[in-house]
């Protein structure tokens, strides 16, 4: 089976090229990653002298060793590791990245507008950008290392695979059998930087495939017969859920050294 792209998000794509952005090649790059079949991105700051206009502003003002960065990906109740003064977009959007530079420290939230129809669908992307507290502590103390968060997820997967042998798996839809068939597929990460650490392009790999199965173990109550069945395989899920969106946050987090 051939390679298939990754399903993340775009404070994912952002978060995991700011810092390894060392030329106007990678910014290229980084572009075309974080934009993917999007319309250009907008940018827009809260106040003077904030990245404004489009992405490449952003990405010229923010990228470079001396960067630190996180994807955060909140959820209703679940806001750990997200400012306050955020916290509200970023759920709304469930996702925000957090940036850290010699100027201060800030946030990027993006406004996804869809347009177009289900045969050819598009996207409208406004990047929200506003000045926020030092966070990188607090986020630091929250999502734990990569090789913890891969380990969580090895326990996820196990969680997610019991969720789904209890679904009738005939009742799905067509388009819902192929999507689980191709995440035996290896993933393609050419949208990523060639600097990636391999074990945080596993992380990303297998957090979006258990995001995935969520998304589609989640259609209906599957093979439940009852509404604690229901519940218990709900409760599993956001079990899994939260642990994927921790380990992106891991995966992409990127704190700068004095030195560098």
């Amino acid at each position: 089976m051939s390679a298939q792209l990754l399903t993340l998000p775009r404070s994912v794509h952002l978060a995991t090229w700011l810092p390894h952005l060392d030329g106007p090649d990678a910014r290229r790059r980084a572009l075309a990653g974080v934009q993917g079949d999007d319309e250009p991105h907008t940018v827009h700051a809260d106040e003077p002298g904030l990245p404004d206009g489009d992405l490449d502003a952003l990405l010229t003002a923010w990228g470079g060793p001396r960067v630190s960065a996180v994807a955060v990906l909140p959820a209703p109740g679940d806001v750990v590791g997200v400012p306050p003064e955020i916290s509200a977009a970023a759920v709304d959007a469930g996702e925000c990245v957090l940036v850290a530079t010699p100027d201060g420290d800030f946030a990027a939230v993006p406004e996804v507008t869809p347009f177009g129809s289900e045969v050819e669908p598009g996207h409208l992307v406004a990047w929200r950008v506003c000045r926020v507290a030092p966070w990188a502590l607090t986020v630091l103390s929250d999502v734990g290392s990569v090789a913890e968060s891969e380990r969580d997820l090895r326990e996820a997967l196990r969680t997610a695979t019991e969720a789904l042998d209890a679904l009738d798996v005939a009742r799905w839809r067509e388009d819902a059998v192929e999507a689980l068939a191709s995440l035996r597929a290896e993933p393609d990460l050419t949208a990523f930087p060639r600097g990636l650490e391999p074990r945080r392009g596993r992380v990303l790999a297998l957090a979006a495939r258990l995001r995935i199965i969520v998304e589609l173990a989640t259609v209906d109550d599957g093979g439940a017969v009852n509404l604690w069945q229901a519940d218990q395989r709900s409760a599993a899920l956001r079990h899994v859920d939260h642990a994927a969106r921790r380990a992106m946050a891991a995966a992409t987090l990127v704190v700068a050294t004095d030195g560098a």
